[in-house]
C-alpha cells in the first residue's frame, strides 16, 4: 500500500483561511479530509479504496464534491503553490473518464457491407450466387 498523504503545516496554514467556515455542528477535521482528497488523487485510488486514516469516505467525498462546485480548488492550488513548501504531487487527472457504450463503434453495428468502390457490380457480388 502506497505511504498516506498528509499536509505539513506550513501549507495548512496557507490553505485554512481558504476554507468555508460553518456554524452548527462541527465537522470532520479539515485537514484530515483535504488530505485525504489529495491522496485519492495521487494515487488514482476509487472513493471507495481511500484509507480509514482519512476519516469516513462519504464525508471525504462530500467535502470535494461541495468544494468542487464553489470554485475552492483553484484557490487552493494557488495557495499550495504560493507557500513555501508546495506539495510534489497536487494534481487532479481526468484519463478515466468512462465513454458511452456506444462510442466504441459506428452506427449500424457489425454487419458485412459490400464496397462500393469503382469497378463493383452486382453480378459479383458473392451474396447472389446461387
Amino acid at each position: 500500500m502506497a505511504e498516506l498523504f498528509w499536509l505539513n503545516d506550513t501549507q495548512w496554514a496557507a490553505i485554512e483561511p481558504l476554507l468555508p467556515k460553518l456554524g452548527g455542528k462541527p465537522r470532520v477535521d479539515d485537514r484530515r479530509v483535504l488530505s485525504g482528497i489529495l491522496h485519492r488523487f495521487r494515487e488514482g485510488l476509487r472513493w471507495r479504496a481511500l484509507p480509514e486514516a482519512y476519516g469516513p469516505r462519504t464525508t471525504v467525498f462530500n467535502r470535494f464534491n461541495r468544494w468542487s462546485q464553489r470554485g475552492l480548488w483553484q484557490e487552493i492550488f494557488a495557495a499550495l503553490v504560493a507557500c513555501a513548501y508546495p506539495p510534489r504531487i497536487a494534481m487532479v487527472d481526468s484519463t478515466s473518464v468512462r465513454a458511452h457504450r456506444a462510442a466504441a463503434g459506428g452506427k449500424g453495428g457489425r454487419k458485412a457491407r459490400l464496397s462500393a468502390g469503382r469497378g463493383w457490380t452486382d453480378d459479383q457480388d458473392p451474396r447472389r450466387r446461387g
